[in-house]
């Protein structure tokens, strides 16, 4: 199986967090492929630029630990573009609206807590 981490879920799984529940991490850590999109990156840089968000590490460790892990980056594609103008407005979320694309048009399982993703064509992982 290939999922596509949603941006709290990889903040989580990172930072070693006790929100993640542990049947997801084994998931996480027994799947085939593992993808962040690069989304996720860009909402975490815009979050902690505003304040929203704050991490246990420096933001500039995310690469290095993305290099040295079995995650691999999700770039976006055309497709992905053509995918999110054509998503209902359930989520408005602009990060979550890629993410919720990248699925579709990768055949990808997304791992989140959020419920929102189920009015999409989508599978999600969750407890």
């Amino acid at each position: 199986m290939a999922y596509l981490l949603d941006t709290h879920v990889f903040i989580w799984l990172t930072a070693n967090d006790t929100t993640l529940p542990t049947t997801i991490r084994e998931q996480i850590d027994t799947a085939e492929t593992v993808y962040l999109s690069i989304a996720s990156l860009w909402e975490i840089a815009i979050k902690l630029k505003l304040g929203k968000l704050s991490l246990k590490q420096d933001y500039e460790r995310i690469g290095v630990e993305l290099e040295d892990s079995d995650i691999e980056l999700l770039p976006i594609q055309f497709a992905d573009t053509v995918q999110v103008r054509h998503l209902e407005m359930h989520h408005r979320d602009p990060f979550d609206r890629m993410i919720i694309a990248q699925a579709i048009t990768n055949s990808l399982t997304i791992v989140s807590a959020d419920a929102a993703f189920d009015a999409y064509p989508i599978q999600r992982l969750w407890e």
